[in-house]
């Protein structure tokens, strides 16, 4: 048995030990700061057609102060193609991964995701049904993500009914029921794209459901942008605590003041809000809120302060080059973005259920 004053806290100590984590938390920052930046210019330079970096630059100067750039044909590739679709890629991916910690934290299981608990494919269904056949619900052209967030709200709600039916939610029975439902409403959508009759609506909507930057526009882009950023915001300063006390467990919550269910009613809405934006605008890419929000934590540890914004960092980050790589893997045609995430988020998972597995 140890003695009593090898197991005495030292305060001063400790208060050192959290001053080097955040110094390195801090660098940790910056140098993903630093990554995505490059990684931005990258995803705007690099194309079919090959823009210098100094050109690049110039246009985007250009169109933020009011000048007139060099080269319109540039330009206009520049600024309403490339840097559109790389803000787009920005948004999701920092979105998804927001998401996916926060449903880590709330179901206190590193396998949950906005793709596995079936938000995604409610969302998709929501929007697959108003492409098909124009349920647009009276909103014009905010239709599509109202009838997305609607799938995704309806979809959260439902697997939260099917674990609570046998008694206390617990993540094994969330997780199973997510799936559930995940495959439920992806025979829905399915059903609806035959049912369409369109063979032209049936191509869209399935090149749609795997993912894709293609068709990204500044307005749709920067409401996602707004969105996105409004959640990370949210989560680092009203969330981080709330979330560290959910992940030890909820009677650890209740004891800190956090009221479980009411949290996790708050949370659910919330991020399938921002699902529903994300799926509206990019379509279903799985795997980003599985993948980001681990490394996150493997980097910084598991507080959610330093979680959020490594996550969404890195997300942001990881976006932009499986899109670059769904551009260039197979030109001229493009691949969709939601086959490169998962051909990066499959073996991942294999990983993670290969770990917690228990020995014998």
């Amino acid at each position: 048995m140890l003695a009593p004053e090898t197991v005495a806290l030292d305060p001063a100590g400790d208060l050192l030990g959290r001053a080097v984590r955040r110094r390195r938390n801090v660098a940790v920052l910056a140098a993903l700061s630093a990554l995505l930046g490059g990684s931005v210019v990258l995803g705007v330079a690099v194309g079919p057609v090959w823009i210098p970096v100094n050109e690049v630059g110039a246009v985007v100067w250009a169109r933020l102060t009011g000048g007139v750039a060099a080269d319109e044909t540039t330009a206009t590739i520049v600024w309403d193609v490339r840097v559109p679709r790389v803000v787009m890629a920005v948004a999701v991916g920092a979105g998804l991964a927001v998401c996916g910690a926060a449903l880590q934290a709330m179901v206190r299981n590193v396998l949950a995701d906005p793709y596995l608990l079936g938000i995604n494919s409610g969302a998709s269904s929501g929007a697959a049904a108003t492409i098909l056949f124009g349920l647009g619900l009276g909103l014009g052209e905010h239709a599509l993500p109202t009838s997305a967030f609607l799938g995704a709200l309806a979809a959260s709600l439902l697997v939260f009914a099917v674990a609570r039916a046998s008694g206390r939610v617990t993540s094994v029975r969330l997780l199973m029921a997510g799936v559930a439902v995940g495959y439920a409403l992806s025979a829905l959508t399915s059903f609806l794209i035959f049912a369409s009759g369109s063979a032209e609506g049936a191509r869209t909507v399935m090149f749609w459901l795997l993912g894709s930057l293609a068709l990204s526009q500044w307005g749709p882009t920067l409401t996602l942008l707004v969105v996105v950023v409004a959640l990370t915001v949210f989560a680092l300063t009203a969330w981080g605590r709330r979330l560290d006390a959910l992940a030890i467990g909820d009677e650890t919550a209740l004891v800190l003041g956090v009221e479980p269910t009411r949290f996790r009613t708050q949370l659910l809405v919330l991020v399938s809000l921002c699902v529903g934006f994300v799926v509206a605008a990019s379509g279903s890419i799985g795997f980003v809120g599985l993948v980001v929000p681990h490394l996150a934590r493997r980097i910084v540890g598991a507080t959610h302060h330093w979680v959020v914004p490594v996550a969404a960092l890195l997300g942001a980050t990881f976006l932009i080059w499986a899109d670059l790589l769904a551009r260039m893997l197979l030109q001229p045609r493009e691949l969709p973005i939601g086959i490169v995430t998962a051909m990066v988020g499959a073996p991942f998972l294999l990983h993670l259920v290969r770990r917690l597995q228990p020995t014998t």
